[in-house]
């Protein structure tokens, strides 16, 4: 057992950051969004063509948001996002983007 102390942040056991840390998925970065959702696709045509309209869905919602300045909307993508989550085997590399951008945007 460890007796390294975290910080009180959460309840009794003392642990965590103190309300250091900051997560803020309210605006990404667009370019980076899109760079990423076109690696994604990249990888669907490669391992999952049937799955690419899916990649598309999303790399259109990034898109839209730089015509029009507004967030993206993200139930579609991450409806979209899910569908290739649960057809993409472990190990591919449309899974992995899959994971990278469900963590950037917090879904």
């Amino acid at each position: 057992m460890s007796s390294y102390h975290f910080g009180n942040a959460n309840g009794p056991a003392h642990f965590g950051d103190h309300g250091q840390s900051r997560i803020d998925y309210a605006h990404p970065d667009l370019p980076t969004m899109l760079d990423l959702t076109a690696r994604l696709i990249e990888a669907l045509r490669a391992e999952y063509p049937h799955l690419v309209p899916q990649g598309e869905i999303i790399q259109a919602q990034f898109q839209e948001s730089v015509e029009d300045g507004l967030p993206p909307n993200r139930g579609r993508i991450r409806s979209a996002l899910d569908t290739i989550a649960i057809a993409a085997s472990a190990g591919t590399g449309s899974l992995a983007f899959t994971q990278q951008l469900i963590s950037a945007l917090g879904l």
